[in-house]
């Protein structure tokens, strides 16, 4: 209470003030369920005098990135666009603000609150945020500490999977076609065999991979006899088992990739390989070299003869020869010239390819192989048709502010040589639009070419919302005004331009109105 009371008068004197709460649970205590926080910032909100009047959860989503938490987001873009009714955010403590590996990234967003007029408040730690020296060093001890949790418990996991991916057990991904995943208590006892997405509750409990319906393992079975005992390739055994209308282990039709897959699965001939690849603090997906795979060898009842599957491997080093980059960027851009695009589909269809999953291991992903051989990635494609879009959506506000300015008894016309529109023979006027970029820290930005390119007096520049979907607003400046401005346009650009913001080009069209002599008497 002495936190409390060191804010002056009474709780029941004081005005009330509209507050938020913020509220986030991973998985890892029951002490910072939603209901155990909520309960919290309900008895500090009373204390206070606060009025509790918005909520912004992450339930189930951890605290190292902003990318996962649409709750925090939204919480951003609400406070940094004018629409939090709210003076101050409640959070329970600073590792559900957020557990970030850099403790600049959890400052950074509570900083962007605080320069759009809302402080954050912290309800369970044992001193006031407010930027006193003692505060600022204790919020950052506390950060680091909440960082150095999750890199802590990450290692104790780690170190968890990999004792019982040794012992044979099964810690994570796929089973495959012809396995199933049966739950064992503590004593090695069966209790029940996992459906897909069903996980097991207790944490005595084990999981261990056991032989599936015996349908599935005679797909199996066939598929590497197909592969040794005739000429057919990984693409020809997929069309043989689609036409005779055999699903894969998700029911859908089978793929080059997916024969390979069940190919080089090494869980057919009992051997439980684990960490082949792995991704930490939610980081890029990384491939680990086989010296740091853990193997559990006859860890599983095999229904593969393991002869049999030698043969396989025999032929798949005989048929896909290590290749040289030279030679991989070769076979694919053979297959570019023949087929005219490219995807994942394209290259596992393609006999003389790696995989797609090899070009991206190997290149650091798709979209860099296809730079190297000249393809225009997707990625480009979508940007042509977002360019496109927003052009087109330049063009009717054109449009439309023509139609305005002479309903309005002024005259306008376009020029496209010049990109100019004429006012009454007055004033011209450039018109450009920005697509809304969010960077992943949830900030928005616009970015146009620079003002000073075409000589005009007044610059407008549409600035669209995050998915370039719909109008934001409308930057209405004279040129002299921006010719300083380099072409990037944040939320806030200061009190002097963003004066200029207006939400419809009517300032613009009351400049060109014209009123007879009569009515202006």
């Amino acid at each position: 209470m002495d936190k409390f009371a060191a804010a002056g008068k009474p709780p029941q004197e004081r005005r009330r003030v509209r507050a938020a709460q913020y509220l986030r649970m991973s998985t890892e205590h029951q002490t910072y369920s939603l209901d155990n926080q909520r309960d919290a910032i309900r008895s500090y909100a009373e204390v206070m005098g606060y009025d509790i009047v918005a909520t912004y959860e992450d339930p189930g989503r951890s605290g190292l990135h902003l990318e996962s938490r649409p709750g925090l987001k939204k919480l951003l873009f609400d406070v940094e666009h004018g629409l939090a009714d709210f003076e101050t955010v409640v959070v329970y403590d600073v590792s559900r603000w957020g557990r970030f590996q850099n403790i600049d990234e959890s400052a950074s967003y509570e900083y962007r609150c605080q320069m759009a007029g809302v402080r954050i408040e912290f309800c369970a730690e044992q001193f006031g945020n407010d930027g006193t020296v003692g505060s600022d060093v204790l919020k950052a001890i506390k950060r680091s500490m909440a960082a150095e949790y999750s890199r802590m418990l990450s290692q104790k996991v780690f170190m968890g999977q990999v004792r019982a991916a040794g012992m044979g057990f099964h810690v994570g991904g796929l089973q495959g076609l012809g396995l199933r995943r049966l739950m064992i208590d503590q004593s090695g006892q069966p209790k029940l065999v996992l459906a897909r997405n069903e996980h097991k509750n207790l944490q005595s409990d084990r999981v261990v991979i056991v032989p599936g319906p015996p349908e599935e393992i005679a797909t199996v079975q066939l598929i590497f006899r197909l592969f040794v005992g005739s000429r057919k390739n990984e693409a020809d055994i997929a069309r043989y088992l689609n036409a005779r209308g055999i699903g894969n282990d998700f029911g859908r039709p089978w793929k080059r990739e997916g024969v390979r897959r069940i190919l080089t699965n090494e869980k057919y001939i009992g051997n439980n390989v684990w960490n082949r690849r792995c991704t930490k603090f939610k980081s890029k997906m990384v491939w680990n070299p086989p010296d740091q795979w853990v193997r559990a060898e006859n860890a599983i009842e095999p229904i593969v003869n393991r002869r049999l599957f030698e043969k396989a491997q025999q032929k798949i080093e005989l048929l896909y020869p290590r290749m040289s980059d030279d030679e991989m960027l070769a076979a694919l851009r053979s297959v570019y010239k023949r087929e005219g695009k490219l995807s994942d589909e394209i290259i596992n269809a393609a006999p003389e390819c790696p995989s797609s999953w090899r070009y991206r291991s190997r290149f650091g992903g798709l979209l860099n192989a296809y730079r190297l051989i000249g393809f225009l990635p997707p990625r480009k494609c979508h940007f042509m048709d977002l360019r496109k879009r927003l052009e087109a959506t330049r063009h009717q506000v054109m449009e439309d502010l023509l139609v305005a300015i002479k309903g309005a008894g002024g005259q306008a016309s376009y020029d496209p040589e010049t990109e100019l529109v004429r006012v009454n023979e007055e004033f011209t006027v450039v018109i450009a639009i920005a697509r809304c970029r969010v960077s992943h820290s949830a900030y928005p930005r616009w970015s146009s070419r620079p003002a000073g390119e075409v000589p005009a007096d007044i610059f407008v520049l549409i600035r669209m919302h995050p998915g370039d979907l719909a109008i934001r607003d409308y930057l209405i400046v004279p040129m002299h005004e921006i010719a300083e401005i380099r072409g990037d346009f944040h939320v806030n650009n200061g009190m002097r331009l963003d004066s200029f913001l207006y939400p419809s080009l009517d300032p613009l069209v009351a400049l060109a109105e014209r009123a007879s002599v009569g009515s202006a008497a």
